[in-house]
């Protein structure tokens, strides 16, 4: 936290990546109710916005489930000038049980908060690899909950 007591993006970002994979319900607390996600690579069929906690929570609620054992690693972060901005490259690993597959992909990370809560998040990933490691389309929509 800082000295206004509110996590400042980076402290976010740190919080997201430690929590999507083991504690689904605290890492939606870092969540303003009237957020954003956008996957801007999003192939059809699959959603790119999302928006608000709610429909946040019902997207990642499977998250831990669907992309068993995901850890982060290589982080590499990048200064901004604002410290409600943080920019991250990752690299994420976790293994797709509906497949068998391992899914090996590289995130770039875009992160926004006001008075400690995320407001907006934006994720860019490898369409190609993704639909790969779900076996295309139809199953990673089924994989993620989305009809």
């Amino acid at each position: 936290m800082t000295s206004t007591g509110h996590r400042d993006a980076a402290q976010a970002l740190d919080e997201h990546l430690a929590l999507i994979s083991q504690d689904i319900q605290r890492w939606i607390e870092l969540f303003a109710d009237d957020a954003v996600v956008e996957f801007p690579y999003a192939p059809p069929g699959l959603p790119a916005r999302l928006e608000g906690k709610a429909a946040i929570d019902a997207y990642f609620r499977p998250t831990p489930q669907t992309f068993v054992g995901l850890t982060f690693s290589n982080l590499r972060r990048y200064v901004t000038t604002d410290p409600d901005v943080a920019l991250a490259e990752v690299h994420g690993t976790a293994f797709i049980p509906t497949t068998g597959k391992r899914c090996e992909q590289d995130y770039i990370m875009v992160l926004r908060t006001k008075a400690g809560k995320i407001v907006h998040y934006r994720e860019y990933w490898n369409v190609g690899l993704a639909l790969e490691s779900f076996g295309g389309t139809d199953e990673a929509r089924k994989a993620v909950g989305t009809p």
